[in-house]
């Protein structure tokens, strides 16, 4: 009887365990993937600085020069919807991506499973 209880013991501590070890796993993952995604939007903000100072550059230079002084305003419009352009055009093409790679993934998993 000593034995059987022992044994339900150390039955029951190595669950424990296994469990703990799971949610450690589980946290580590978490914080990695936040990590991955407070670096990616840390890249994201700089590169999107560098573009904001490519797009005006381009505007002072190219499209500005054209334009009559009292419309300075206008290069700000155009210089908007240029990057509301871009910004549009990045998006829908990201959510494309992300769609095909979702799809591929569904077809994979049902692809890999073997029916009896």
């Amino acid at each position: 009887m000593l034995s059987r209880i022992v044994l339900y013991n150390n039955s029951m501590k190595a669950g424990k365990m296994q469990e703990l070890s799971g949610k450690k796993e589980s946290l580590r993952r978490a914080i990695v993937k936040q990590m991955i995604t407070l670096s990616t939007a840390g890249f994201g903000f700089v590169a999107a600085l560098a573009w904001n100072n490519v797009i005006q550059e381009f505007v002072e230079t190219v499209i500005k020069p054209y334009l009559p002084e009292a419309y300075g305003i206008l290069s700000l419009f155009i210089y908007a919807l240029i990057v509301t352009i871009l910004a549009v055009a990045v998006t829908y093409n990201l959510t494309a991506l992300e769609e095909k790679l979702e799809k591929k993934k569904k077809n994979d998993i049902l692809n890999s499973t073997t029916f009896l």
